[in-house]
């Protein structure tokens, strides 16, 4: 967007426990001006001037109706992950905001770790671990047939 400033997006923080990863946010600044919550509240008239998104990280910022009023060039609402159940989405959608999320991201990790547990279980690999664990290099010097 040379010449042109990047649309705002809110976001919980970069890094720490309450952030948005590293790499996501780098991501995101390819196409948006980021904007903290703390920056946000900190000067809250001019930030909310800039921003047309927001972007929700691990249910946060949390999404009310004192924030959307807040917010009135707004959007969207980008959620990082599968669902949208802690969103108000009818709320949200009398603001004329639209909301997103990443529904097929984790699919096929999810079955990945559903078919190691059936093995796992099927296998007794748990109980094989702790018997391993527990009896030690005792273990080693057996014969296994």
């Amino acid at each position: 967007m040379a010449g042109e400033e990047l649309p705002g997006v809110l976001i919980p923080g970069v890094g720490g426990a309450q952030g948005v990863l590293e790499n996501i946010a780098a991501l995101l600044e390819r196409h948006f001006h980021l904007i903290t919550m703390k920056e946000f509240l900190e000067n809250q008239q001019e930030s909310s001037r800039k921003i047309q998104a927001v972007f929700v990280f691990e249910g946060r910022p949390s999404i009310d109706r004192q924030l959307l009023q807040s917010l009135p060039r707004v959007k969207v609402i980008g959620n990082c992950g599968v669902g949208v159940d802690h969103l108000d989405v009818q709320m949200i959608s009398a603001f004329g905001v639209k909301v997103t999320n990443t529904p097929r991201a984790v699919a096929d990790p999810t079955a990945d770790l559903g078919m190691a547990l059936l093995l796992a279980s099927a296998r007794r690999v748990v109980e094989g671990n702790f018997v391993f664990h527990w009896l030690g290099a005792e273990l080693l010097l057996w014969h296994v047939s």
